[in-house]
């Protein structure tokens, strides 16, 4: 018979697997395992759930399955199948549901005894996943192998492979997913419970990172263009109601966007990652934004039924917000404006009276030509011309009014319009110092967690 016929029926023809494989039941048997990332399939945040492909290895001494390779054609190793010698029973604590792991039907046996099983897992596993950070979080996930029965005295656990080789180990891991692996940790310990006997366990902390580009450019980026839109349109004059039509159209904008992402967002009943929190509060800021620019319009919308400014609105704004805010030639281009409406009124005024002469002509010097030569035609209707000329009076005094009346609401519109040129300044650089506070304190904390 061949070799191989030969040495697997020498060591299996009596052999009991329903044991563990030492002569002496005092005798320990020590499984070194080993572990390596092969990739990261998935993170369901919401589950809480980690999937990955591992290469598992772990090897133990058989006593039962040694011999001597001069006996069998210096054969030092073979093959037999899984299913017909003893496997130590070491599972994942950690386990949630049966991944679709390929099935490894033999494992190798050398002529020491020395039992090699090597297999590749897929981990469907429980982790406490923290995705306040999102999408600059790190996770850490541990992978728990322990003897499901065996204590210590009977099954002990220790590392393949150095610590350090296990931690900074890349080689088979496909690096082209959405998270990257840092570093692997390896940490053995006892543990008991409920006073009973002592098992071995050794834990492994898979440390994976998410790749932040594409949320970056998916989600940031639009919101900050949208904010920067917004704070442009701050420079649309306050006076005029493009402004607001301009802001509500932006607040729409961004609540379409909202309900485009929401779906690409994390979602947990623990907690909410800082990005949902960034989005809300941008939405907030535009609230604000829209809230102050409709006080503003309000505040400078002309109207006939204005109360007169506040002095103390006066001496805070126009006097010493003007100042803190460097606006020094407000109140050159309000006085200019001012003497050009004052022209132009006086001009309306001096035409209106050259025009109401009691004769009824433009120029009285014609009027009074007129009169000289036809004196018996002036002395006639003298009577009818008194009352012709204090109806005149009656009439030009009622227009003086109604132009002093109108002049003071100009003047008081003129006040309110300064008012509110000043309180918008105020507000948009109040609102301004507002953003820029919060990204600066978003983007610190973004990019410590990018590098810690």
């Amino acid at each position: 018979k061949p070799a191989l016929h030969r040495l697997s029926h020498y060591l299996l023809a009596h052999y009991q697997k329903g044991t563990r494989p030492v002569r002496d039941w005092r005798t320990t048997t020590n499984v070194a395992i080993d572990l390596m990332v092969y990739a990261i399939l998935s993170v369901d945040e919401k589950n809480q759930v980690l999937t990955t492909y591992i290469w598992y290895r772990q090897h133990w001494t058989d006593e039962f399955l040694r011999w001597d390779p001069a006996h069998f054609d210096n054969l030092t190793q073979i093959s037999l199948p899984m299913e017909s010698i003893w496997v130590p029973d070491i599972l994942i604590n950690e386990f949630v549901d049966v991944g679709k792991s390929p099935h490894v039907p033999y494992v190798y046996v050398s002529h020491h005894g020395e039992v090699q099983n090597l297999k590749p897992i897929q981990v469907m596993t429980a982790c406490s996943l923290d995705i306040y950070n999102f999408p600059f979080d790190v996770q850490n996930c541990s992978l728990t192998f322990t003897s499901w029965l065996h204590h210590i005295r009977d099954i002990n656990l220790s590392l393949w492979r150095q610590p350090e080789l296990v931690k900074f180990d890349r080689s088979v891991f496909m690096n082209q997913g959405e998270w990257e692996l840092l570093y692997v940790l390896s940490h053995f310990q006892e543990f008991s419970v409920k006073s009973s006997d002592n098992y071995a366990e050794m834990k492994f902390y898979v440390v994976i990172r998410r790749r932040p580009l594409f949320y970056t450019v998916s989600l940031l980026l639009p919101s900050i263009f949208l904010m920067v839109i917004d704070i442009v349109g701050f420079y649309l004059p306050p006076n005029s109601g493009e402004r607001v039509s301009f802001k509500i159209t932006l607040l729409l904008g961004y609540s379409v966007f909202l309900i485009i992402v929401s779906d690409t967002l994390p979602a947990t009943a623990v907690g909410t990652p800082l990005i949902g929190i960034y989005f809300v509060v941008c939405m907030a800021l535009l609230v604000i934004s829209l809230t102050e620019t409709i006080l503003i319009v309000r505040l400078v919308h002309k109207q006939d039924l204005q109360p007169h400014v506040p002095k103390w609105v006066k001496h805070l704004l126009l006097e010493r917000a003007t100042v803190l805010l460097c606006i020094q030639d407000r109140k050159k281009f309000s006085q200019s404006k001012t003497q050009s409406l004052d022209i132009s009124w006086q001009a309306e005024n001096n035409d209106s009276t050259a025009k109401l002469t009691p004769y009824g002509c433009e120029d009285p010097r014609e009027c009074g030509a007129e009169g000289g030569t036809r004196p018996a035609l002036a002395f006639a209707s003298r009577a009818e011309g008194s009352v012709a000329l204090q109806g005149v009076l009656r009439e030009t005094t009622a227009i003086r009014q109604f132009l002093e009346k109108r002049e003071e609401f100009r003047d008081v519109a003129r006040e309110w319009l300064q008012v509110g040129y000043v309180l918008d300044v105020l507000l948009f650089r109040v609102y301004l110092v507002a953003v820029l506070a919060y990204s600066i304190t978003l983007g610190t904390l973004w990019s410590v967690w990018r590098d810690a």
